[in-house]
């Protein structure tokens, strides 16, 4: 499906005017999903730049919108904060995107992933029943950054994502909507539709998360794409385009929108 795009600004959001740019599939139907879609970056890019993966989606007849979520400080809270009033903001106003039957969903990739985590989980304790499901790709949940999958990272990625977590917690705070992977609490969580890939340095955080999720009672979905379909490009950088992962992630976008649907 042809995916429109359009930038527009969020005004009656707490934080202030939050400039977005919107994907939306030209034919989307009635209660279209509405995704509100955070990018990567290793928590420092701000502006809007085009997001191959919200136009994948959006591709699929959702409307998926990507703030400018750095923009008034890119150092935990304020993030998670700009991420959490649009989200707010959404549950009860919709900003003209979607109508009264569109299921609310965040999502994100790599540092995206980690906004979006930690909106679900303030979602969890201040708007329950306004959440209806989470799109978490390749999330960068882990500041220890530990793991086995994780020391396959080159130097170069290493220190981008060594960098980014000094710097996004560098107020000296580790709340579990900072680093998720740390929660304790994760039980009545938004469903889970969780994506990475073989050759995907954030895979043992990300199933590692997903594995929690389901200990919890929390509804996952989750797949692992094969190595070499260019998936571990979605963080950030020059990367502009989509690539043989698009249709696995459309495909996989629309199952989780169905089964959020039924239940």
């Amino acid at each position: 499906m042809p995916v429109e795009i359009k930038d527009m600004t969020f005004d009656k959001v707490a934080p202030g005017p939050v400039a977005v740019r919107v994907y939306q599939g030209a034919d989307y139907a009635k209660g279209a999903p509405v995704l509100l879609y955070f990018h990567g970056g290793a928590f420092r890019e701000t502006g809007l730049r085009h997001c191959p993966l919200a136009e994948c989606i959006a591709s699929t007849g959702a409307i998926v919108a990507v703030p400018d979520y750095n923009a008034s400080g890119s150092v935990f809270p304020e993030p998670l904060e700009v991420g959490f009033s649009i989200f707010s903001y959404l549950a009860k106003k919709r900003a003209g995107l979607g109508d009264r039957k569109s299921p609310l969903l965040v999502g994100g990739e790599e540092a995206g992933g980690n906004i979006a985590a930690g909106v679900a989980l303030k979602a969890r304790d201040h708007f329950a029943d306004e959440l209806d499901g989470q799109v978490l790709l390749s999330p960068l949940l882990d500041p220890f950054m530990a793991t086995q999958s994780f020391s396959k990272a080159g130097t170069g990625m290493r220190e981008r994502w060594s960098g980014g977590w000094s710097h996004y917690l560098s107020a000296g705070v580790c709340h579990p909507y900072a680093a998720p992977s740390l929660c304790s609490r994760l039980a009545s969580l938004a469903p889970a539709l969780v994506l990475s890939s073989a050759d995907d340095p954030l895979l043992d955080e990300t199933l590692g998360y997903a594995a929690r999720l389901t200990e919890a009672g929390v509804a996952v979905r989750q797949h692992v794409l094969p190595a070499g379909t260019g998936w571990p490009g979605i963080y950030g950088g020059t990367f502009n385009g989509a690539g043989p992962w698009s249709d696995i992630l459309a495909d996989r976008f629309c199952g989780f929108a169905q089964d959020i649907r039924i239940h």
